[in-house]
């Protein structure tokens, strides 16, 4: 049995950015959940890119952290 864990990619397009700071804010906040291992937050588009563990962390998980940071998303198809 390997211990490599099975990688998502989730894209969510996200609302309400007013600054680059409010990058970080997302990115340390969806960051700290269990499973996450890169976040990466386009501040032009409002994209967020997630690769995570899908056993660990769910993409509702992912929307309500981005949430806790005070920013409304959804899942993205682009």
């Amino acid at each position: 049995m390997s211990n490599t864990t099975a990688s998502t990619h989730t894209l969510l397009r996200a609302e309400g950015f007013s600054c680059p700071s409010c990058v970080s804010k997302i990115e340390k906040q969806v960051g700290r959940l269990e499973g996450v291992e890169k976040v990466q937050v386009h501040f032009a588009s409002g994209r967020v890119e997630v690769d995570h563990d899908p056993a660990q962390t769910s993409v509702e998980q992912l929307i309500a952290a981005v949430d806790k940071a005070g920013y409304k998303s959804a899942v993205s198809a682009f």
